[in-house]
C-alpha cells in the first residue's frame, strides 16, 4: 500500500476495524517512513452493476460519485460520517441484493432519497433539490408541502 502523504511502498496496519454492519473493514495504517498515519477501507467487490443513465449511457456503479452528492447534502449536520458510511453500506447491500446487472440511474437515485430520508430529513432535502432538479420555486414548495 503506497503511503498517500510520501508514495513510501512500505505501511503497516496499526488497527483493523469492522465497518458497515460486517461488511467492510477499516485498517488503520502507518508509513513507515514518515510514519504518518491513514486508513484504508476492504470490501467485498462482488459482482459489477451497470447504471443505464437517462440517455442510455452505461457505467460502472461507482461508489465515489454518490459519496460525493451524500458528503454535499450531509454537510455540516450533526453525525454526518456515520450517516453516510450507513447509506453507503445500505445502498450497496440493496444493490447487490438486487442481483441485477444493469440498474437504471433513476432507480439508484430513488433508492439513495428513501435512505437519507431515513437519515436525516434536512440532508434528505438538499438531496433531492439537486437531484430532482425542480426548475422552478413553486415545485421545489410542492415539495417541501408534501415532506
Amino acid at each position: 500500500m503506497l503511503c498517500p502523504f510520501c508514495n513510501h511502498i512500505e505501511t503497516k496496519v496499526v488497527d483493523s476495524r469492522d465497518t458497515q454492519e460486517n461488511k467492510a473493514i477499516r485498517r488503520r495504517r502507518e508509513c513507515e517512513s514518515c510514519e504518518k498515519r491513514f486508513s484504508t477501507y476492504e470490501t467485498y467487490e462482488g459482482f459489477q452493476t451497470l447504471i443505464v443513465k437517462k440517455n442510455g449511457v452505461k457505467e460502472p456503479y461507482d461508489r465515489t460519485k454518490i459519496e460525493r452528492g451524500l458528503r454535499r447534502a450531509f454537510e455540516k449536520r450533526p453525525g454526518a460520517e456515520t450517516s453516510i458510511e450507513n447509506i453507503l453500506g445500505e445502498l450497496e447491500n440493496y444493490i447487490q441484493n438486487q442481483q441485477k446487472h444493469e440498474m437504471t440511474s433513476r432507480e439508484l437515485g430513488d433508492t439513495v432519497l428513501r435512505l437519507i430520508k431515513e437519515e436525516d430529513p434536512v440532508a434528505y432535502v438538499r438531496f433531492a433539490s439537486v437531484y430532482k432538479s425542480f426548475g422552478s420555486l413553486e415545485r421545489f414548495r410542492k415539495f417541501l408541502e408534501q415532506v
